[in-house]
């Protein structure tokens, strides 16, 4: 099967913009604390979440979002992780209500994370502020700023896109991700974006997920801490125009060889960039 790795991250895909800018969740004004990436149409979408018993709260807002299995933007904060705040879902349906009013589109169509320090306290201005710049970034070579954005302890950004043949067709897969402490195996402190042109239903797009997870986001661990904020999440808008796949095949199994590739590089990634590390075991 043809793979190629190319750059563009979350931006190779056709179809997909990004961006990140400095909103003011970080103390650091040079350091930018929220990330975008949309799509120019809408998207099937899948995603899994932390499996830890306290989740914050943009996780249950994106799982209500996904109960459809579409998508058409995620925005995530980096500095502070919305968890255990008393007004934590306010914020985060308030959040996708400022995006989808910048975008023009359904709040319900906005998959959110956030992540950073747990347990401070939550506030709107900042994404009042931030957003509307936000989307003015907004550019189909933005994924480097969408990746820098979400980064909290990371010393590296986390990158990855190829390009692969779904019958005669050329489709294209990138991903960004952060991580590098707090990292066990079911997921932990990390978070994971996933964009495609190639056409598949939601449905197939889980299984896609589900399946690879298992040898890849779910075998990673670092120091034996597990996390509230973590999800994994793949938009497909189908711009490639391939034929659709809907059942598992030979065009199923070459997208998820793809997508292995993709994860498995952001995984060992993040395993390498945990402070200390100066081994890499597989």
């Amino acid at each position: 099967m043809f793979i190629e790795f190319m750059d563009g991250g979350v931006c190779a895909p056709i179809g997909f913009q990004a961006s990140g800018v400095h909103c003011g969740i970080r103390s650091n004004k040079k350091g930018k604390d929220l990330a975008l990436i949309v799509s120019d149409i809408m998207c099937n979408a899948a995603a899994a979440y932390t499996k830890n018993k306290v989740k914050g709260a943009p996780i249950g807002v994106t799982k209500e979002h996904l109960e459809n299995g579409m998508a058409k933007a995620i925005i995530c904060n980096s500095g502070n992780a919305n968890t255990c705040a008393p007004n934590g879902v306010e914020i985060a349906k308030q959040t996708c209500e400022l995006l989808a009013k910048e975008l023009e589109i359904s709040a319900e169509d906005v998959i959110i994370c956030s992540t950073g320090v747990i347990g401070l306290p939550m506030s709107i201005e900042p994404f009042q502020a931030g957003i509307p710049k936000l989307v003015k970034e907004l550019n189909y070579g933005g994924s480097d700023d969408a990746a820098h954005a979400i980064m909290t302890t990371d010393t590296i950004k986390k990158e990855y896109a190829v390009s692969f043949i779904l019958g005669n067709t050329v489709c294209h897969i990138g991903g960004v991700a952060k991580g590098s402490g707090m990292i066990h195996p079911n997921m932990a402190t990390m978070l994971c974006y996933i964009t495609t042109d190639a056409a598949l239903s939601s449905e197939m797009l889980q299984k896609a997920l589900s399946n690879d997870m298992k040898d890849t986001f779910n075998q990673l661990s670092v120091d034996g801490d597990t996390s509230t904020n973590d999800t994994v999440a793949i938009m497909a808008n189908g711009l490639a125009r391939n034929l659709m796949i809907e059942t598992e095949g030979k065009d199923f199994d070459d997208f998820c060889t793809a997508l292995n590739v993709i994860t498995s590089s952001l995984v060992k990634n993040m395993a390498k960039d945990r402070a200390g590390a100066s081994k890499l075991l597989e």
